[in-house]
């Protein structure tokens, strides 16, 4: 599985470099979520701008990658979709399930977003106790 991975400190994003998600690679793409998670990344953007098509298993590992990041307490975005991988996503009724954004630019606003607002409630818990 060709990849890019870009760290930050707020997020981990990852390009995956292939035209398709499937039964091949998505066993590939869980793994380096786990490991990604395991290693503290709470907040991961998946960039699928190269890839054209997915099936069930490719999207198993999208929500597999969005599960690790919500038990963290983070935020799991997915950028860039063909319109493909965008339809299955709709038939099967994941669209309110998992955060999608037109861009990289744009999950990364939503991250920090996010960051901000998590960083707010806990402040308004201390301020409550």
């Amino acid at each position: 599985m060709r990849i890019e991975k870009i760290a930050e400190e707020k997020y981990t994003e990852i390009k995956l470099l292939e035209e398709k998600l499937d039964s091949r690679l998505s066993p590939e793409l869980k793994g380096e979520l786990i490991v990604l998670n395991t290693n503290g990344a709470k907040n991961i953007i998946l960039n699928l701008k190269e890839v054209k098509y997915a099936d069930s298993s490719g999207l198993s590992a999208i929500l597999t990658g969005n599960r690790l990041c919500q038990s963290a307490g983070g935020t799991f975005v997915l950028s860039n979709l063909s319109d493909h991988i965008k339809k299955l996503i709709k038939i099967s009724h994941l669209e309110n399930v998992l955060t999608i954004v037109p861009t990289a630019e744009e999950a990364r606003e939503a991250i920090f977003m996010d960051e901000i607002e998590r960083e707010l409630n806990e402040q308004e818990e201390q301020d409550a106790q």
